[in-house]
């Protein structure tokens, strides 16, 4: 699933590219929005929201959508390939100099731009929101200590308490703060966590890569995850890997027991 910072820099390079100019072709490949009229239509701007994104039209149109577990924007250059099949496009925005392709999108809906916020008012804090103030850390601080004997994993990736961090940063963060991913909330202290997470969303808000350790070169960017052959980037110890959460929510889960005393499945 696509982090917060990911959706970020998504919605920063669809501003860039569709932003000021009339769209020349608009389609939305979906059945309840296939007759909608975009063409001629100026993207105004783009907002994110945790993992969701708002393309804003003039006449105060926005197309909000979710990336979920698969769905990504590419910006090509006029008659470039598209790089996958046509059959998952669910958005095409064309102006003289972009073209911005949205494929395998979901939760696509037309609003009016000033009823945004009722699609996102059930999350938490945006943990990139440039507007971000103490309040919103100590909202977000507050809702994450209120259900105390909460695994720390699950709650991380709960968007009502804060929006943006997913699987990777959960997997993180559990292992700066050096507990186990099924700690108790009880046994951190929720403004650290808070914090943390957001200076991690922030150091990678403008780039692809994704770096826990301030390294980039591949196979030194994370301190555990999917690092079951390497080891711990830290102790250089085994690296375990198991299921946290249940169904739809199920999340793997990867920890070094060395570094991350507690709980264990």
């Amino acid at each position: 699933m696509p982090e917060g910072d990911t959706v970020f820099l998504a919605g920063k390079r669809l501003e860039r590219a569709l932003a000021g100019r009339p769209l020349l072709r608009a389609q939305l490949r979906h059945p309840r929005l296939a007759t909608a009229e975009l063409t001629g239509r100026t993207v105004e701007s783009v907002r994110t929201v945790g993992k969701h994104l708002f393309l804003r039209f003039s006449g105060e149109v926005s197309l909000h959508n979710h990336l979920r577990m698969d769905g990504t924007w590419r910006i090509l250059r006029p008659g470039q390939r598209w790089p996958m099949p046509a059959h998952h496009a669910r958005a095409v925005l064309e102006n003289a100099a972009a073209h911005a392709i949205g494929f395998r999108l979901h939760d696509m809906e037309l609003l009016p731009t000033a009823q945004e916020n009722r699609r996102v008012a059930h999350l938490g804090p945006d943990l990139l929101d440039p507007q971000w103030t103490d309040e919103h850390a100590r909202r977000a601080a507050a809702a994450l200590a209120a259900e105390p004997d909460r695994e720390l994993g699950l709650a991380l990736l709960d968007q009502r308490i804060m929006a943006g961090v997913g699987n990777l940063y959960k997997v993180e963060i559990c292992h700066l703060l050096r507990v186990s991913p099924w700690t108790p909330v009880s046994e951190v202290d929720p403004a650290e966590v808070v914090t943390l997470a957001r200076e991690l969303l922030l150091a990678n808000a403008w780039r692809h890569e994704q770096s826990t350790t301030g390294e980039l070169a591949r196979g030194r960017r994370n301190w555990v995850y999917e690092r079951t052959r390497q080891g711990c980037f830290r102790c250089g110890g085994r690296v375990r890997v198991a299921d946290q959460g249940h169904d739809v929510h199920r999340r793997p889960t990867w920890f070094c027991p060395h570094c991350q005393p507690g709980p264990v499945p």
